[in-house]
């Protein structure tokens, strides 16, 4: 969907410069100690998923504009996925959600295959109503006071797992929106035994091979209580499910000045962190590119993974998961798969060895400016390498739109006039 000839040309007008750039920050690493090649390879074999659903507009609580050339259906989203690994070299994976981009398995791997594209979790969707749905999850799913309404939900998590092994995904993402608006609407115990319940039925229909995530969030649609409100309910779950249930950590899922990076130390310790939705927030959930607001707090994040990255059984699912409301979203979600590898390179940076010194001396002002080091070294020349050796561009935006294509892709997909309210 991007012309090679146009990426190889934008690379070679930049190309001298990068060169130049990569070269003198190699000299400053070396001073330090620090191989340039091997940063450029960590950074070359990281990744981080597109959920499909991100490539389209998203909204507010009051309305949505949608953008021109819409995706109109998986295979659009597809396409859009494509074009932005095909960019940046950094998004080799596709989470889907079920029932949005429910179609022929067959056609669905041959579509990604020929993008050079694979799937990651598979999200399922008992949060809303569908057309052809008998029960409603109005005041629940999984944790609804109606045993048949959660046969219901049950049951399409096991479609969500079904189609999700005839793709090759490995794992299922649980995130539900049940809760309660008033107090005294429902009991907090017996809702969540509700859910227990009916997660225990999901787990029993994992293939071998396959994980559960569980993902929690403070609040919305909910506003009194959320059945699965914080990351110490979600390790709960995870531990009574079992081995292969793990927790999936949203970065704008939690109360304000919430110290997540802490939450990442604990769940590696418990065995149960599962893997991430990256985003950046200011006031609510998943408003923003990753690394708008709070690049440092990212970088922490991603300080406590690399520490802890040699942890026997460690194996991390990462996604984007935001809202585009004002930005094309293509371009969004190639910011932020930039800004999230930038922040794994920078955390590998950390001289481990002189934070523990400080550590074991107690010395608090020196071992934060350890990771100030590490967190100021532009290493945008590290991650503009990779790219260009991967053939991808050195810079993604640029060839993105020199190259036209929403406004090629806006004359085959008919105009969206979904203005409605809702996030999605």
């Amino acid at each position: 969907m991007i012309d090679a000839n146009l990426i190889e040309a934008e690379n070679a007008a930049r190309q001298a410069d990068l060169a130049a750039d990569y070269d003198a920050l190699g000299a400053r690493l070396a001073r330090r100690g620090v191989d340039i090649e091997a940063l450029t390879a960590r950074a070359a074999g990281f990744g981080v998923a597109i959920p499909s659903w991100g490539t389209g507009t998203g909204g507010t609580r009051f309305a949505r504009f949608p953008g021109e050339g819409e995706p109109t259906g998986i295979m659009d989203k597809l396409d859009d996925c494509g074009v932005i690994h095909r960019l940046t070299g950094a998004t080799p994976r596709v989470s889907l959600h079920i029932p949005w981009d429910k179609a022929d398995p067959a056609l669905l791997r041959e579509k990604a295959e020929e993008l050079g594209l694979g799937f990651d979790a598979m999200n399922s969707n008992t949060f809303q109503d569908q057309p052809d749905q008998v029960r409603s999850y109005k005041f629940g799913s999984l944790s609804h006071t109606d045993a048949a309404t959660r046969q219901q939900a049950i049951e399409h998590n096991l479609e969500c797992i079904e189609i999700g092994q005839a793709i090759g995904s490995k794992a299922l993402t649980v995130w539900i929106g049940d809760g309660s608006n008033f107090p005294g609407q429902t009991s907090l115990s017996r809702q969540f035994e509700r859910y227990l319940d009916a997660m225990k039925a999901i787990y029993a229909g994992l293939p071998g091979d396959w994980r559960i995530f569980s993902e929690h969030k403070i609040y919305e649609p909910a506003f009194y209580s959320t059945v699965v409100q914080d990351w110490g309910t979600s390790l709960m779950i995870a531990q009574e499910l079992g081995d292969r249930a793990q927790c999936l950590v949203d970065l704008g899922h939690h109360a304000p000045n919430v110290n997540i990076e802490m939450i990442v130390a604990r769940l590696i310790r418990a065995g149960k962190l599962g893997g991430f939705h990256f985003n950046d927030s200011k006031y609510g959930d998943d408003d923003l590119d990753s690394g708008t607001i709070e690049p440092f707090r990212l970088f922490l994040v991603f300080n406590e993974l690399v520490e802890l990255e040699d942890t026997p059984g460690l194996n991390l699912a990462h996604m984007i998961d935001q809202s585009h409301n004002v930005t094309d979203p293509i371009e969004s979600l190639i910011v932020s798969a930039c800004e999230i590898q930038r922040a794994y390179v920078q955390a590998s940076l950390v001289d481990r060895a002189t934070l523990e010194g400080y550590r074991g001396e107690n010395d608090a002002l020196m071992a934060a400016a350890t990771l100030r080091a590490a967190f100021r070294t532009d290493v945008e020349p590290i991650l503009a390498m990779a790219r260009l050796r991967a053939g991808a561009a050195i810079d993604p935006v640029s060839v993105y739109r020199a190259s036209g294509y929403r406004a090629r892709v806006a004359l085959s997909r008919p105009k969206s006039t979904g203005g409605g309210g809702g996030i999605v």
